[in-house]
């Protein structure tokens, strides 16, 4: 699937996607962090039909409903013969220490022993982020580890 990336000057950026039909479903980040789902017009993606605006809850909620439990769903599959080994989703909140900084800066790895394998944001999954990948409220970290080093790691990103 071939999602494209249309930067909007002076309002942020639109990533979308053509589906069977022809017709774009897609989201506008906004610059000041808002979300908006749209569904376009098959023969004109800048003329929407349908636009919904969505809190960081309502993403990160719509998000986890169409990506996350396949990706989790697979990753806990893979793992199901190795003992002892988890998989979590930790959410970034608005109040989260780590919300707009990298995932290097929180030490996760170092301080906890759990991987980070892939954020969810806005829909899209980012697969092996790298220590300078940066967090925004509403990210959904998919976490790999011992049960106990995850609510470790959860506690890190909640309070710092």
């Amino acid at each position: 699937m071939h999602v494209e990336v249309t930067p909007l000057p002076g309002i942020g950026v639109r990533m979308d996607f053509a589906v069977h039909g022809g017709r774009r479903v897609g989201v506008i980040s906004h610059r000041d962090g808002h979300l908006e789902l749209i569904v376009s017009r098959a023969q004109d993606p800048d003329a929407s039909i349908a636009s919904l605006p969505l809190t960081t809850d309502e993403a990160m909620t719509l998000a986890n409903l169409l990506g996350a439990p396949q990706l989790v769903g697979s990753l806990a599959e893979e793992q199901r013969g190795v003992s002892g080994v988890s998989t979590r989703q930790i959410p970034i909140n608005p109040d989260s220490p780590f919300d707009g900084r990298t995932l290097g800066e929180t030490r996760l790895r170092a301080r906890t022993g759990v991987s980070i394998v892939a954020v969810l944001r806005a829909g899209q999954v980012q697969l092996s982020p790298g220590p300078d990948f940066t967090f925004t409220a509403g990210d959904v970290l998919v976490a790999v580890g011992t049960p106990e080093r995850l609510q470790n790691a959860a506690n890190i990103v909640t309070k710092g």
